[in-house]
């Protein structure tokens, strides 16, 4: 089964990873068109990759013969997704779905009426090596701590090696409305904070934490501040403290899962997620109570791309009818806990079942 796909939003993570894919993949996908506010940008990308068909409103690209989109455009996927499963596309939407709970349930309501799958693209679950880890964490009965840590740099030292299409940036969508909507009127900061580090980066820790642990009882504290967020989590007995940190000073970013029992150690660290087939390592650590033996092995458990990864379990979804593992209702639970991080760091009280929708 070949799906014809049309691609929407041409900027940095199509150049860099869905479009290298979508073309390695050519027994699963046409690329058969493509769309992006800058015209040049969308025309030297359709030179690079043979697609015949182009535009500049994606409203043009849903009404092309494609089965399916991608979405990866900025800002709030909301009105595409639901145009587009209207028009009996499936949809793949990058992270974040959507600004808000209320967008998030559209989403999924629209795709349902019409019988198509909507699925949202979040690389990290489908990493072999963090497939790896939800096998070990599965054999530690008496978990006590687990500690998520995301240092940001910048990117740009990342993808200097592409050969990437650029353009004039547009003018900066205006957001206001819809994070009010989500949020409601809070301090300049935790707005901020709010778009461009919990739904911009921290849903990736969210939901990889979920998809070992299930959903947290509490969120027993939230602090947002200028450079930095941390939030405690509280899955059963476990603690998880999860901090994120802007460090603009070098490129060095780094992601790490650790999982701490009394006789097991597990530790999950990331590569930057815009070099292709870099490795995420996996460590694992034993010993003994007694005594002063202990060990530490760390495992590559494979080169194979969680990006690519993702697009052969979209198509196998579509082709099977089966639900994606990163359904649009598992990641609405991921908005549901970004909300509620901003709730709890204005309050500066606790709340049970943060992820409930």
């Amino acid at each position: 089964m070949r799906l014809k796909v049309g691609v929407i939003g041409c900027g940095l993570i199509a150049q860099v990873m869905h479009l290298h894919y979508l073309r390695e993949l050519a027994e699963q996908f046409e690329i058969a068109a493509l769309c992006d506010v800058s015209a040049a940008v969308c025309g030297a990308c359709a030179g690079d990759y043979g697609v015949a068909r182009t535009c500049t409103d994606w409203r043009a690209l849903l009404a092309m013969d494609v089965d399916a989109v991608l979405v990866l455009t900025s800002g709030s996927h909301a009105p595409i997704a639901i145009a587009a499963a209207e028009a009996g596309k499936h949809v793949l939407v990058e992270k974040p779905m959507c600004f808000s709970v209320a967008e998030g349930q559209a989403m999924i309501a629209a795709a349902e009426r019409a019988k198509v799958t909507l699925m949202v693209a979040y690389n990290k679950r489908y990493d072999p090596a963090y497939l790896r880890l939800q096998e070990q964490a599965k054999g530690l009965p008496d978990l006590r701590l687990v500690r998520i840590t995301t240092l940001e740099s910048p990117f740009q030292p990342y993808v200097a090696h592409y050969r990437l299409h650029r353009a004039e940036p547009p003018p900066a969508r205006d957001e206001t409305a819809r994070i009010t909507a989500a949020i409601g009127d809070a301090d300049p900061v935790s707005r901020r904070a709010y778009h461009l580090v919990l739904l911009d980066s921290m849903v990736h820790e969210f939901n990889a934490i979920r998809g070992v642990l299930g959903e947290p009882d509490r969120l027993e504290f939230a602090d947002i501040r200028e450079h930095g967020l941390t939030a405690i989590l509280r899955f059963g007995a476990a603690q998880c403290i999860v901090t994120w940190v802007d460090l603009p000073g070098m490129a060095r970013y780094q992601m790490e899962f650790a999982f701490y029992a009394p006789d097991r150690r597990l530790t999950l660290s990331f590569p930057s997620p815009f070099l292709r087939s870099a490795p995420t390592v996996l460590a694992i650590e034993g010993g003994e109570a007694d005594g002063p033996h202990a060990w530490r092995t760390e495992e590559i458990a494979s080169y194979a791309e969680s990006f690519k990864q993702e697009l052969l379990h979209f198509h196998d979804c579509i082709a099977t009818g089966r639900a994606p593992v990163t359904s649009a209702a598992d990641a609405l639970r991921d908005i549901a806990l970004c909300r509620a991080v901003v709730a709890s760091h204005r309050s500066r009280l606790p709340r049970d079942m943060p992820t409930a929708v």
